[in-house]
């Protein structure tokens, strides 16, 4: 797997993940709304660590700094 992810991308992912994370926390969303979220979050996180997003190869984004 290639790179496809800049750093911009990758911190937005993780500072959505913890705007979810936390509002599940303070019970501002529950139900099956709340599952729905934090499965998101949970691959914002999966995916910012990897630096990797399967969407972006399908679409064509590379948001990745490429060193020359």
């Amino acid at each position: 797997m290639k790179k496809n992810m800049g750093s911009l991308d990758k911190g937005i992912r993780i500072v959505a993940a913890i705007a979810i994370a936390l509002l599940y926390y303070f019970n501002v969303i529950s139900g099956t709304l709340a599952y729905i979220l934090m499965a998101a979050a949970i691959i914002f996180l999966v995916t910012s660590f990897i630096n990797f997003c399967p969407l972006y190869t399908i679409f064509g984004i590379n948001t990745c700094k490429i060193k020359k």
